[in-house]
């Protein structure tokens, strides 16, 4: 079905077009609309030239350079039920040499879908993908449409973490023989690292890195190549956590929040040998999205984590020890934020779901 789509700033370059300013700690920021029109848009990857590629939950992946939006043909087929559909992208670190993407989405199955991870070279016209391959499949999938997490993070040292939900199964994010409810760690090529922390075990996984995860759509790398993850809690009790491996964080035997039918979830808040978060949220957020900030543009904000609120529509940014929430960066632009990245040049881009366009932050003169 055709769509128009908006182009309002056409690279990196002078800002162009419309823009709003909301104030922060750092100062005035301007935000400035880069392409509106998108349906239902789940995540963006800035190349190294400053064009950039989106995905579309319903399958569509889009390609904007020089006032052009192109669809991407060559993607593999999706599940587009409920939660699943196209959802994470990451540019390789060495796109320049390879033009690789990772895509993480709801891959097929009999009875239902799993969230997969696929890669594949984009053709220099940006219209194409190529020498596409699955890479891994999560093992078993399930019939809903819930909780696929799904952010994949290129680590420094090649490898590749990937956030799974329970998909709505939640005793199965203790049960280490399936991959529901971990973050596992795989090769580029798909294989199993020999330093993962369940490499040679015997009834575990061997690509599960921790377990214990809810619905982590959140996923990023601080500036000492550690991961840090936002997930979805039930009703209350959404989560920071920082990722350790081999670790247990606890869903569904603790949590900070409740049922929502209002029962108690598992034993409590706490357990030996079960991991806290660094942060929780009660009220729930619906966080989705995670950066760990560079400080490129805005010193004063090296080293803070960037998170979206689908729930109520802001940015929040946390930092210090404990780490806190202190500040909510927030303007009609930041309606259900789905995805947050930093670009090349320092600047932060957002998704926001609910004006079904993306955003870039700068400073403001």
């Amino acid at each position: 079905m055709f769509r128009a789509f908006v182009i309002l700033v056409l690279s990196f370059g002078p800002i162009m077009g419309w823009a709003d300013v909301i104030d922060t700690t750092a100062g005035p920021v301007r935000i400035t609309q880069m392409v509106k029109g998108l349906d239902a848009p789940w995540a963006i990857g800035i190349l190294p030239d400053g064009s950039y590629v989106i995905t579309e939950r319903d399958g569509e992946l889009l390609f904007v350079d020089g006032g052009d939006v192109k669809r991407v043909r060559g993607l593999p087929k999706v599940a587009a039920n409920g939660q699943g559909g196209l959802l994470d992208l990451t540019i390789a670190r060495n796109f320049s040499q390879t033009r690789e993407l990772f895509l993480t989405f709801s891959k097929p199955q009999k009875g239902g879908a799993a969230t997969a991870v696929a890669v594949a070279r984009l053709s220099e016209t940006g219209d194409r993908l190529t020498n596409l391959r699955v890479i891994f499949e999560a093992d078993p999938g399930g019939s809903g449409g819930r909780h696929f997490g799904s952010r994949v993070v290129e680590a420094g040292d090649g490898t590749l973490f990937i956030t799974i939900g329970d998909r709505g199964d939640r005793p199965n994010a203790q049960d280490r023989s399936n991959h529901m409810g971990t973050v596992i760690r795989i090769n580029r090529d798909g294989s199993v690292p020999g330093d993962n922390p369940f490499s040679n075990a015997t009834d575990v996984r061997p690509e599960i890195w921790s377990y214990g995860h809810r619905n982590p759509q959140g996923a990023g790398l601080d500036l000492q190549g550690r991961l840090w993850v936002s997930e979805h809690g039930a009703k209350g009790g959404d989560e920071i956590n920082l990722i350790r491996p081999g670790a247990n964080y606890g869903w569904p035997v603790i949590s900070y929040g409740v049922h929502y039918s209002g029962q108690k979830i598992g034993e409590g808040t706490s357990k030996a040998g079960m991991e806290q978060p660094e942060h929780y949220w009660d009220p729930s957020i619906a966080p989705s999205g995670l950066l760990v900030y560079s400080g490129k543009l805005w010193p004063a904000w090296k080293g803070g984590l960037f998170v979206g609120s689908l729930k109520f529509n802001y940015i929040a940014r946390l930092s210090g020890a404990p780490l806190q929430e202190v500040e909510q960066i927030k303007g009609p632009e930041t309606e259900r934020v789905r995805d947050i990245v930093e670009a090349p040049d320092g600047s932060i881009w957002f998704i926001s779901v609910g004006n079904g366009a993306v955003y870039r932050m700068t400073p403001s003169p």
